[in-house]
């Protein structure tokens, strides 16, 4: 994206007060950025590398949780090079537990095409960089940003919270994208873009954080709507939740007399694309009768309900496993076994690591 032209845009006064309102940020942000593993640190150099896997990781995820998921995926593959020239399920493997796994999978898919059309060199531009397996709007103006120290808007959930405080806009933030966007344009300033971008997202992260926000240490309260009326965290404006829906299914623990389990890998297409699987019914929006669990088992034998139930939150609806377990020698159709001291080195989703210690409880128990 071009820079922007003062007075083109914006105006020359707006101009330069939002030019005033974006160094009050990037003073605070000097003195008080984060320490983050990816970033850059004030003289150095931008890694494109780094800066895409963790912006990649950090897509619906918090900080918190990527840190030790980035350490591990940079100890195996400090470069893109080496990243690119992994098995897909290695990568699948370091991802689980991460969640949003078509994430991982089309990291895998960006680093070959990265490899292979750009001669190991991201491309510099938003547009050839949404072009790019796995990378949207977001993220390609974040690395264009911060990578790349180009001028570009980025906007995430904590941005947009600022905003919404900082202009008191009065509709829920999922009405009102487009206006926080045209917010967002005005103020990024076109000196150092990057650090602006870091210092957004750290005052939403550390200060104007969704609850009891911190506005004594913000540097933007003297130009703050909501700080003005008293009660802050009455932005950005609710809407109200529907209720998550609720669904049902069965997982099936089939266990060899040597102790290996059956394992399968899911689809790429759908929810946990191409990871490694305890087998699992359809899931259904109504518990299931008995009569169609048995119609939907791998096998043909004698199944025993382990107490208890899996539950689990996706996005959009909750989901409970009940887990029937069996002993067989067969190997059921598109599965393997897998030797349970090895099974939690398997690319299994979080939703499978509760079934395997739901099991393992169940066992020791015994």
């Amino acid at each position: 994206m071009n820079k922007p032209e003062n007075g083109t845009m914006l105006g020359r006064s707006t101009a330069g007060r939002n030019d005033r309102t974006a160094s009050l940020l990037l003073d605070w942000y000097d003195r008080h950025r984060r320490l983050l593993p990816w970033r850059a640190v004030p003289g150095e150099k931008p890694d494109v590398y780094r800066i895409w896997l963790s912006e990649i990781m950090l897509q619906q995820t918090k900080v918190a949780t990527v840190r030790s998921f980035y350490r591990n995926f940079i100890v195996k593959w400090p470069t893109l090079t080496q990243l690119a020239k992994a098995k897909r399920t290695d990568v699948l493997r370091l991802w689980a537990g991460l969640g949003y796994y078509a994430r991982a999978r089309n990291l895998y898919a960006c680093a070959q095409v990265v490899m292979g059309q750009y001669g190991g060199n991201f491309p510099d531009t938003e547009e050839n960089l949404r072009s790019l397996p796995g990378i949207g709007s977001y993220t390609a103006a974040a690395i264009t940003a911060i990578a790349y120290n180009q001028w570009a808007v980025v906007v995430d959930g904590n941005v947009e919270r600022v905003l919404a405080r900082l202009y008191t806009v009065e509709k829920p933030i999922v009405e009102t994208r487009p206006l926080l966007r045209q917010l967002a344009t005005r103020l990024t300033p076109q000196d150092r873009p990057g650090d602006y971008a870091q210092a957004i997202m750290d005052l939403g992260a550390l200060i104007c954080t969704p609850r009891s926000p911190k506005c004594v240490e913000c540097p933007w309260t003297r130009l703050c709507k909501a700080h003005s009326t008293g009660t802050p965290e009455c932005w950005p404006r609710k809407k109200t939740k529907a209720k998550k829906p609720r669904r049902y299914g069965v997982a099936f623990w089939i266990e060899r007399s040597d102790g290996a389990v059956i394992l399968r890998r899911r689809p790429d297409k759908g929810i946990l694309g191409g990871m490694t699987e305890i087998p699992t019914s359809v899931w259904y929006d109504h518990p299931l009768s008995e009569r169609s669990v048995r119609a939907q088992s791998p096998i043909k034998t004698h199944w025993e309900t382990i107490p208890g139930l899996v539950r689990h939150s996706f996005t959009h609806f909750n989901l409970e496993l009940t887990i029937l377990t069996a002993e067989a020698e067969r190997t059921p159709k598109d599965a393997f076994w897998c030797p349970k001291r090895k099974i939690k080195s398997e690319a299994l989703p979080s939703l499978m690591r509760k079934v395997v210690a739901l099991v393992q409880t169940a066992q020791n128990s015994s």
